[in-house]
């Protein structure tokens, strides 16, 4: 189906500009909640900020767009799915026993 935009009005031109916009939208957020079905609560992962060396940490919570991990280091880091990998399972953090992080279930 094809659409003449030169045809229509102002009107119906930001009729349809908002349409796509929420079309896009729904379709990002469809793609972020897949990528992150990929992964569970307690999953150990990894992921690269920008100007940072390679995290690896804990996911322990779904947001709306992102997941909350808990560094090895103890910060707490808010990432979109599209740049969490797994991690290997062994704990590579120092030997501080205050980085240990335990995870109930509720």
């Amino acid at each position: 189906m094809k659409l003449d935009i030169d045809k229509l009005t102002e009107e119906e031109l930001i009729d349809l500009n908002n349409r796509i916009v929420a079309r896009l939208r729904f379709i990002h957020q469809f793609r972020a909640h897949s990528k992150m079905l990929e992964f569970s609560i307690g999953d150990r992962v990894s992921f690269q900020p920008d100007g940072h060396p390679e995290l690896t940490g804990i996911l322990t919570r779904y947001n709306k767009k992102t997941v909350t991990v808990i560094a090895d280091s103890g910060q707490q880091w808010n990432v979109a799915p599209s740049f969490l990998r797994k991690a290997d399972a062994t704990f590579t953090a120092s030997a501080n026993p205050s980085n240990i992080l335990h995870l109930t279930k509720r």
